[in-house]
């Protein structure tokens, strides 16, 4: 792992590892959804607009799983000081955000012919709401400090207590009297019909596969702002 810590390592390894994400999870992406809108029939009770579901369960699997990503760099540049974990960080939390959103909407859409309404004050929504704020403040929180400088373990120490939030996401269903429906996959079972869960497991890995690789290739942006700054600094020092 420290390894790959090594920024030249990182770009070797990177430089050819984006290219093959990107492709494979639009290639994915683009069959699932293919199979989700216009191949698998009609729910029993939600009828057509069950079709969401392909774009709405990974939106909030990588809603959740970018700030996972955000804690457990955060933690590694806490702990191990890895020059890479801060920038790792940073380079999920735009796409985690931007999928965050999309579940939001993509609820709202669902839910208005579903529950009568496109938002309710319901444990799961709510929750979902924090963290895109979350997300927001930790952007706003990681650009003030690569601009105006400052500890970068204040980030870091943010993206660790938001993750908090996670749990409450997973388990509000559980906990509070949720118009949202329970969990439908769980350990060893799953509620939902095998027609509609292949496509959305290959939907779930086709959008992970694209996370991925908008992560590595905004963590190659930001690593090269970071080594021009300090080139810039270098020669005016020299100058």
């Amino acid at each position: 792992m420290h390894g790959f810590a090594n920024p030249t390592r990182f770009l070797s390894l990177a430089k050819w590892l984006t290219p093959l994400l990107l492709l494979s999870g639009i290639v994915l992406v683009a069959g699932s959804l293919a199979w989700g809108l216009f191949m698998v029939p009609p729910d029993r009770l939600m009828g057509e607009t069950v079709r969401i579901l392909f774009i709405h369960v990974p939106s909030a699997w990588l809603g959740m799983g970018g700030w996972m990503a955000i804690a457990i760099s955060s933690l590694m540049f806490l702990v191990w000081r890895h020059p890479l974990a801060a920038l790792a960080a940073r380079a999920a939390a735009v796409p985690g955000m931007v999928f965050t959103a999309i579940c939001l909407a993509t609820g709202s859409i669902w839910g208005r012919p579903t529950w009568g309404t496109w938002w309710e004050w319901d444990g799961r929504l709510t929750s979902m709401l924090v963290l895109l704020f979350l997300y927001a403040g930790y952007i706003a929180l990681a650009q003030a400090v690569a601009r105006d400088g400052g500890s970068s373990r204040i980030p870091a120490i943010f993206g660790l207590l938001g993750a908090i939030n996670i749990p409450i996401i997973n388990r509000s269903v559980v906990w509070w009297n949720s118009i949202h429906q329970p969990p439908s996959i769980t350990i060893g079972k799953s509620a939902i019909d095998i027609a509609y869960l292949i496509p959305l497991g290959v939907a779930v890995l086709g959008f992970s596969l694209l996370f991925g690789g908008v992560v590595l290739a905004r963590m190659r942006a930001l690593l090269a702002d970071v080594q021009t700054e300090a080139r810039l600094r270098r020669m005016a020092l020299d100058g």
